[in-house]
């Protein structure tokens, strides 16, 4: 049975997890961050043994939008900064509180098991066991590669996006990136610059939204307006996108997209239309077969390659809690953050959205750090009478693609008034 002299278990020391400890430290509640990884800063580490990071990397939100609430991002820093430097960003945000002090490092969560009467006993591979009163999974989402099953043998290089680093990699080589993701298409535009030949494999249409508007980060144009119903939303950057700024990219030998741009995550690169429309890029349909070297496509087409790089995306999966906790689906958390069935766990980031996260996790480390903290006991009540049957829309009505990644989508400016209002009620 927990004891209210526990600590918080957080587990996962990038930005998520930083954000729990914030908040917890803003409430002087006790709480130990745990991770694998040999210092702060989770994904975002280019160095640590297992990372997707690669060397082209920046951030696809806006410094303007994207920092944590109360810790702005430094003015010199450009408009989407390189990994490097949200590295050092997500540091200043951990010194600022301390967290490294309460953080301990290069350990694995092997399993957690809940007492039946409240709190956790958290196993890792050092051979330690903790006791904690509520536990926070906050392991992020790159980090379970998905790869797909295609018919035939390969006889060259292929490996997941998780493995890629760098464009030396491709240097002189023939090189099929599959998937056009945001991932996907950085890679493809490192593998433009320098392979033998750069083919992009794509099995359905994409909306490739411009990092620049009009002369503003993009996601700052879309917050300078007036606020429109989502239909409207759709129609008046479905207008721009595809009239005005992007235009019709089959053109460049690419899938229409066979839904409206507000449906799907933005894939906010245009470089890659840059390599297409150049040649340094050429566009395939989806892989059908592999045979030696030689790739067939469901268009026809076949080439010669050398490397292929699956940027298929990840698999959201929580390898150490028990079978019935470790996959909720949307329904099972309030707020896409406390689990409905056991009130003292709670998923940090486990959601997409069409904006910056790191105001959204603020705001859900603080509703954590209320909840655990000394509340009423009349707040609290409340609170679990709402985590248990409330379900308020995240996603404000509006209509995403039926995917996986998809079914966890919110709506960046209706989640957080959920998340304000939430905060408000717990004080």
């Amino acid at each position: 049975m927990a004891q209210a002299s526990d600590p918080v278990g957080i587990v996962g020391a990038g930005p998520a997890g930083l954000a729990v400890g914030a908040a917890l430290r803003r409430r002087r509640v006790a709480f130990e961050i745990l991770d694998e990884g040999p210092s702060l800063g989770g994904i975002w580490d280019i160095d640590r043994a297992r990372t997707p990071m690669y060397e082209s990397a920046h951030f696809i939100s806006s410094r303007t939008l994207s920092a944590f609430p109360g810790h702005p991002m430094p003015e010199e820093y450009p408009d989407y900064p390189r990994h490097d430097q949200i590295l050092s960003y997500v540091r200043s945000y951990a010194e600022r509180y301390d967290l490294a002090r309460d953080a301990t490092l290069g350990v694995r969560v092997t399993r957690a098991e809940r007492d039946p009467e409240g709190g956790w006993t958290v196993a890792t591979d050092d051979g330690a066991e903790r006791r904690y009163r509520a536990l926070c999974v906050a392991t992020g989402a790159n980090w379970i590669p998905r790869l797909p099953e295609v018919a035939g043998d390969f006889d060259g290089e292929a490996y997941h996006a998780f493995e890629y680093r760098s464009p030396e990699q491709f240097r002189d080589r023939r090189v099929l990136i599959v998937g056009a993701g945001n991932s996907g298409c950085d890679i493809a535009c490192d593998a433009a610059r320098v392979a033998e030949r750069a083919f992009l494999s794509v099995r359905r249409g994409y909306h490739f939204v411009p990092k620049y508007v009009f002369g503003q980060p993009a996601d700052v144009f879309a917050h300078s307006g007036p606020s429109l119903p989502a239909f409207l939303e759709r129609r008046v950057f479905g207008f721009l996108m595809r009239w005005i700024l992007v235009g019709d990219v089959s053109r460049f030998g690419l899938p229409r997209p066979d839904h409206d741009i507000l449906e799907s995550h933005p894939t906010m690169n245009t470089r890659v239309l840059h390599h297409l429309g150049h040649g340094d890029l050429e566009a395939r349909g989806d892989v059908e077969r592999l045979d030696g070297s030689t790739v067939h496509f469901a268009d026809g087409r076949r080439d010669e390659v050398d490397v292929i790089v699956w940027a298929t995306g990840y698999r959201r999966e929580v390898t150490f809690l028990p079978d019935d906790l470790a996959d909720p689906s949307p329904a099972e958390l309030y707020l896409n953050l406390a689990h409905r069935r056991a009130d003292d766990l709670f998923y940090i980031g486990r959601f997409e959205t069409d904006g910056a996260a790191y105001p959204l996790l603020g705001r859900q480390g603080d509703i954590v750090a209320s909840v655990v903290s000394e509340a009423s006991p009349e707040k609290r009540a409340r609170w679990d009478g709402r985590r248990r049957t409330a379900n308020p829309d995240p996603r404000g009505g509006r209509h995403y693609l039926d995917s996986p990644r998809h079914a966890l989508y919110v709506h960046t400016e209706t989640y957080e008034k959920l998340l304000d209002q939430e905060r408000k009620r717990l004080g």
